[in-house]
């Protein structure tokens, strides 16, 4: 979805200002940057005496790590005739500058290296559909491990870190909206270890310090564990996975000629999440657009075999374009189409200014191909149909519940809709609302009539009053008892949200993106 102002909101919060500058950045470039400023600051510890590896070992393990996994990653690029992806090279070099003890011995040095050139190639051997099934610095640490050269140690689990290492992470799953997941992991690993120093006679305070101080336990929640391309779609899966990989991180282990290590767990993981259902890249063949308003596009895509999803999902699409901007070529579009049809559709806001990604879409021609690389999301509705629900759409924010009005799934609930927009152009999806079955408000930011059919919102509150909690209970009395849905902007979410909570909602569910 595209951001779009919606009409009188609640003013903006922290948190929506928050997520409108976050999500202007990749989940890669945040990552990226955040372990860039984490490796600058490891070398000033040096230099100040608070990490004594010494400059000249830092700096060749840093030149080593990020120069090889860089270079290897564009050879197995060339090789399996695929774009490079700079930034996942070097992501993963930085991950193991802070996997491996900086060193200048020779067998310290090979052992560093071999892992930056396994780690690269598992990306292209260790992959299913165009998507790599382990983590590629895990991959390359556990597999160098086993050969006796080098053993990763996790160095950056030292309390001269945590000053810049705590407010990474948490930026990082701010990002990557992985809170819930971190957190579930770091009780289970924590509690785990604290456990095992209380038997060894130290206190609870102190256990706990070691257990976020001196063991990988934020560092590999932040970077690793919580990386999206190895998770599983659903929320309750990722927890479920962060409660398993939370034991195996921390409690002691053998099987065989393997124990336990951040590595293996994480590993162990990747694994588990695979069989558990990740899906793999999916070719979708571009059929056509529909012009849904004068600012608004909606795309028809052919997958090359049917697509899995439930209504209020997302799909992730891979467009190659000659100049991508600070995103990346990856975006994320809320899926239209019900999971019954076998074509699958979006709707993007095409007004300009157009970015890197929405110029690609619009150069498409019937017949051109794009990889899909992911389906997933928690949008969805309750599974008792016979839970009343409340679905708040800013602007293209709508497009999740065209999927749930499409596919049937409102047909036999107690269901409103209120739908936010600049104007009555700017109302996308007009038959489908009409056809709705439900009630739909909608109303405009000009004061102007709703598309006929559709009913105004602004009759309760008056045109131009804002959207508050007050506004909102008045157009919707019983709130309190609904569930409530919210889409759209970061900032239209925030404040909507804020507005549900004013007004009584008791549960408030959102879908928020920071435009394409």
């Amino acid at each position: 979805m595209s951001p779009v102002e919606t009409p009188h909101p609640p003013a903006p919060s922290l948190a929506g200002r928050m997520g409108t500058a976050v999500g202007r950045f990749t989940m890669y470039r945040v990552v990226l940057t955040v372990l860039a400023v984490l490796a600058a600051y490891s070398i000033l510890l040096n230099i100040l005496g608070w990490l004594t590896f010494g400059i000249p070992e830092m700096l060749a393990h840093l030149a080593l790590c990020l120069g090889l996994t860089y270079a290897s990653n564009r050879a197995l690029a060339a090789l399996f005739r695929v774009n490079p992806h700079t930034e996942s090279s070097l992501i993963t070099g930085l991950l193991l500058y802070f996997l491996f003890w900086p060193s200048l011995q020779p067998l310290d040095l090979a052992g560093v290296a071999l892992a930056c050139v396994l780690a690269s190639a598992s990306k292209y051997a260790l992959a299913w559909r165009g998507r790599h099934i382990f983590n590629p610095a895990a991959a390359g640490a556990f597999a160098t491990g086993l050969t006796g050269l080098n053993i990763a140690t996790w160095w950056a689990a030292t309390p001269a870190m945590l000053w810049l290492l705590v407010p990474g992470v948490l930026l990082v799953l701010y990002r990557t909206r992985k809170v819930l997941m971190a957190s579930m992991f770091t009780l289970v690993a924590t509690a785990i270890i604290t456990l095992e120093l209380l038997r060894s006679g130290m206190t609870a305070g102190m256990g706990i310090y070691q257990a976020l101080a001196q063991r990988p336990v934020l560092f590999f929640v932040g970077f690793m564990l919580t990386e999206p391309l190895t998770l599983p779609p659903r929320r309750r899966h990722q927890l479920a996975l962060a409660t398993v990989v939370g034991v195996l991180f921390a409690v002691p282990w053998n099987v065989g000629l393997f124990a336990n290590s951040p590595e293996a767990a994480l590993l162990a993981g990747n694994l588990l999440a695979f069989l558990a259902g990740q899906r793999g890249a999916v070719k979708l063949r571009f059929t056509g657009t529909r012009q849904l308003t004068p600012a608004t596009t909606e795309f028809t895509f052919n997958p090359a075999r049917p697509v899995r999803f439930l209504p209020g999902q997302y799909m992730e699409l891979d467009l190659p374009h000659a100049r991508p901007d600070g995103k990346g070529r990856r975006r994320v579009f809320s899926l239209t189409s019900p999971p019954r049809e076998r074509l699958v559709k979006f709707a993007v806001r095409t007004a300009g200014p157009l970015s890197a990604a929405k110029e690609a879409l619009l150069a498409l021609r019937p017949g051109d191909e794009v990889a899909a690389t992911a389906v997933g999301g928690d949008f969805i509705l309750p599974r008792d149909p016979h839970r009343p629900v409340l679905l708040i759409a800013a602007g293209i924010g709508i497009t999740p519940f065209v999927s749930y009005l499409s596919s049937g799934g409102l047909r036999e609930r107690d269901a409103v809709l209120l739908l936010l927009a600049q104007s009555a152009g700017e109302v996308a999806y007009a038959e489908e609302l009409r056809d709705a079955g439900i009630r739909v408000l909608v109303r405009l930011a000009d004061g102007s009539r709703p598309p006929t059919g559709l009913a105004s919102a602004a009759a309760n509150t008056g045109p131009g009053a804002r959207l508050d909690g007050g506004a909102l209970a008045a157009l919707v009395p019983d709130i309190a008892a609904r569930d409530v849905y919210v889409s759209g902007s970061p900032a239209s979410v925030a404040s909507l949200r804020r507005a549900a909570k004013s007004a009584g909602a008791r549960r408030v569910r959102t879908d928020s993106f920071a435009g394409y």
